[in-house]
C-alpha cells in the first residue's frame, strides 16, 4: 500500500475528469457499448487484459498477485456500469448528453472507483507489492431485473473467489465516511402483476356479471394485509401497489382490471415461501366476485446480507482512511442485484458517503442527484485497501 494517498492526490484530476464523461454519456442495461469500450480502454492502458463479457457490454479484468505475478484472484470489487432512465436535471457542464438516461444513481461513481482502484493495485503488482490476486467485476445491467450480475456469474466472474465487495453511492452521508451493516442491508425485489376477468356488463345489474372494479379493489385494499399476517413480520415483507387500472366509462363494469405492485423483503428464506402464500391470497380475495384471475409474479433480486468477516475487513480499511471514516447506515428496502453475488461468495457493500457538507439532500434515481466528487478518492482507498489486505 505504499503512497495510496499520493497516488490519488496525483490522479485526482484524471479520475474527475472520467467520471464526468461516463456522467455525460450514460447508457442503458444491456447497452452499455461505448461505457465498456472506455473501460476497456483506460485497463489497457494501465497494463492489464479485461475480458468482455459474451452479450457485449460488462467486463472481467485480472489482476494477478505475488512477487511473480502467479497469486490469482481470490477478491473481487464489483462495479455496475448502467444507467436510468431519467432525464438529467442538472445545470452542470457534464449533464447527460442523451436525452430520457442519466446516471441518477451514481453508478459513474462506482465505475470511476474501480477503476481508480484497478489504476492503483497495477501499479502495485508490478513492482511486486501486491499479496493476493484481485479481479474487477465491471458488471452490466444493474437496473435490470433480474440483474446484470447474472451475466457475470454465468460467465465465471466469481470462479476462485473468497471475498468480494462493492461500493454503492449514499447520498444520506457525508463525503469522507462509509456506511457499514452487518447482515441484510438492502431488499429482495420482485414485481406482482394481478389481472382479474369477467363478462362485464351494465352498472345497473352488477348482479349479472362479475364485478372486476371490485374485484380488483378488495384485492388492492386487502392482500397487503393478509399478506403481513401470514409472514413472520421480523422479515420486513412490505408488499405496496403502484398501478391500478379498470374501466373507461362511469356506468359500464368493464372485462378487465389490473393492478401492479412491488414485493420487498429482508428476509432471505421468506422470500422463498412468499409468493405461494401471495398468490393463495389473492384467489382467496377475489373468489366470492366470480372472476377469472391471472397472477404474473416476477422475481427480481435477493437481499443483499453482508458477511461479518467481510464488514469487518472494510471497518479495518475505513479506519485507515480516518479514525471516524465508519459508521451505521440504515437497511434499505430498496433492491440491489450485488445480492446474487453473495449467494455464492461472502462479501459486503459499504455505502459510499457523497454529500457535501452543506449540500442539501437529493435523493438516489432523482433528475438532480449529483455527488461532491472527494467521494471518488474515498472509494479507491477503501478498495484498495481491502483488496490489499
Amino acid at each position: 500500500m505504499t503512497g495510496l494517498v499520493e497516488f490519488i492526490a496525483e490522479h485526482n484530476d484524471r479520475l474527475v475528469a472520467i467520471r464526468r464523461d461516463l456522467h455525460a454519456h450514460p447508457e442503458l442495461g444491456h447497452h452499455e457499448f461505448q461505457t465498456t469500450a472506455r473501460i476497456a480502454d483506460e485497463l489497457t492502458a494501465a497494463g492489464l487484459a479485461p475480458r468482455e463479457l459474451p452479450g457485449g457490454t460488462g467486463l472481467i479484468c485480472d489482476i494477478a498477485g505475488g512477487a511473480g505475478g502467479d497469486v490469482p484472484p481470490s477478491v473481487g470489487l464489483r462495479a455496475d456500469i448502467d444507467a436510468l432512465p431519467i432525464a438529467d436535471g442538472k445545470d452542470a457542464a457534464y449533464r447527460s448528453q442523451i436525452d430520457g438516461v442519466c446516471h441518477a444513481c451514481g453508478h459513474d461513481v462506482h465505475i470511476t472507483v474501480v477503476l481508480g482502484t484497478a489504476l492503483f493495485l497495477a501499479r502495485e503488482a508490478a513492482a511486486g507489492r501486491l499479496e493476493r490476486g484481485v479481479r474487477l467485476l465491471f458488471q452490466p445491467a444493474e437496473e435490470v431485473i433480474p440483474g446484470g450480475a447474472l451475466d457475470v456469474i454465468a460467465a465465471g466472474g466469481l470462479d476462485g473467489l473468497e471475498r468480494l465487495y462493492a461500493v454503492h453511492c449514499d447520498p444520506s452521508i457525508e463525503v469522507g465516511r462509509i456506511g457499514l451493516r452487518v447482515g441484510p442491508v438492502t431488499s429482495a425485489t420482485d414485481q406482482v402483476e394481478v389481472r382479474v376477468h369477467g363478462p362485464g356488463g351494465h352498472t345497473a345489474r352488477p348482479h349479472r356479471t362479475a364485478d372486476v372494479v371490485a374485484a380488483i379493489s378488495d384485492v388492492v385494499t386487502r392482500v397487503p394485509a393478509i399478506l403481513a399476517r401470514r409472514v413472520d413480520p421480523r422479515a420486513g415483507v412490505n408488499f405496496v401497489w403502484g398501478e391500478v387500472h379498470a374501466g373507461s366509462a362511469s356506468n359500464v363494469i368493464p372485462r378487465s382490471g389490473v393492478a401492479r405492485g412491488t414485493l420487498r423483503m429482508l428476509d432471505r428464506r421468506a422470500w422463498e415461501i412468499v409468493p405461494p402464500l401471495l398468490a393463495a391470497a389473492v384467489r382467496d380475495v377475489a373468489a366470492p366476485y366470480g372472476v377469472e384471475v391471472e397472477i404474473e409474479h416476477e422475481r427480481g433480486v435477493p437481499p443483499v446480507v453482508n458477511d461479518a468477516g467481510a464488514v469487518a475487513e472494510l471497518a479495518v480499511a475505513a479506519a485507515r482512511i480516518s479514525a471516524d471514516a465508519a459508521c451505521d447506515t440504515e437497511q434499505s428496502l430498496g433492491g440491489e442485484d450485488f445480492g446474487w453475488f453473495l449467494e455464492k461468495v461472502p462479501g459486503a457493500l459499504a455505502r459510499l458517503g457523497v454529500r457535501g457538507p452543506a449540500a442539501e439532500l437529493v435523493d438516489l434515481h432523482q433528475p438532480t442527484f449529483d455527488v461532491d466528487e472527494r467521494c471518488i478518492g474515498i472509494g479507491v482507498q477503501l478498495l484498495a485497501g481491502v483488496a490489499a489486505m
